[in-house]
């Protein structure tokens, strides 16, 4: 006897394929959702800081960081020993020192304890040190201790482990969209000694990280 064998037909099958697109396709939008949304975040870390050093300087005539008479401007302030000469009108150390003393480190302590910034007051504390969206340190030094080369700016902010895909979304967002020129450059990530060239946008690669730094 004869069986008849049952199977997909093409309008089944064309049926599947658009809602196997239609997935894919929400899965995508959705990563490019997510991928903006930190984009947005990262340029919000630059945008942010320069609210929190002119909001400390309206109400103290003293930059964070460098105010020697931290300790009592804000309750439990501590003023900064080293780094530079405190008072002279300069965020002086290294963006990613780890020195509690610096300027640079007792920024942070500043802008909390004047209410400008969220975040622990404490230096001692393990998350005292401000990330941004992806994990990586954000801090903020001046034009002597750049480490781009040829970046210029009263302050220097930097925000390390920033994927190349983002770096070069940040620059077209918040300045010229050339990485090398500019208020924002982009060169290797991690803490540098010495400052170093800017990559240009042709040499980052999408998925590795850049420290990305922007000149105010």
């Amino acid at each position: 006897m004869k069986r008849n064998q049952s199977g997909f037909t093409l309008i089944e099958i064309a049926i599947v394929l658009v809602i196997i697109g239609l997935l894919l396709g929400g899965v995508l939008k959705g990563q490019e959702l997510i991928n903006s949304a930190k984009v947005k975040n990262l340029a919000g870390d630059f945008k942010n800081i320069p609210v929190f050093i002119y909001g400390y300087q309206d109400k103290f005539k003293a930059l964070p960081g460098d105010d020697a008479l931290a300790d009592t401007h804000v309750d439990g302030g501590v003023k900064a020993t080293t780094g530079g000469t405190i008072g002279n009108g300069v965020i002086d150390g290294d963006w990613y020192t780890t020195v509690k003393t610096d300027e640079s480190f007792l920024f942070w302590q500043h802008v909390r304890l004047a209410g400008l910034a969220p975040g622990p007051t404490s230096v001692d504390v393990d998350d005292y040190w401000p990330k941004n969206t992806i994990g990586g340190n954000i801090g903020v030094t001046n034009a002597a201790n750049t480490p781009i080369t040829g970046l210029k700016g009263s302050f220097i902010v930097c925000s390390d482990n920033i994927p190349g895909k983002f770096a070069k979304q940040l620059d077209i967002m918040l300045d010229d969209g050339t990485t090398t020129t500019g208020s924002l450059m982009v060169t290797t990530a991690g803490t540098i000694d010495t400052p170093a060239a800017a990559k240009p946008n042709a040499d980052l690669v999408d998925d590795t990280p850049y420290l990305v730094c922007m000149g105010l």
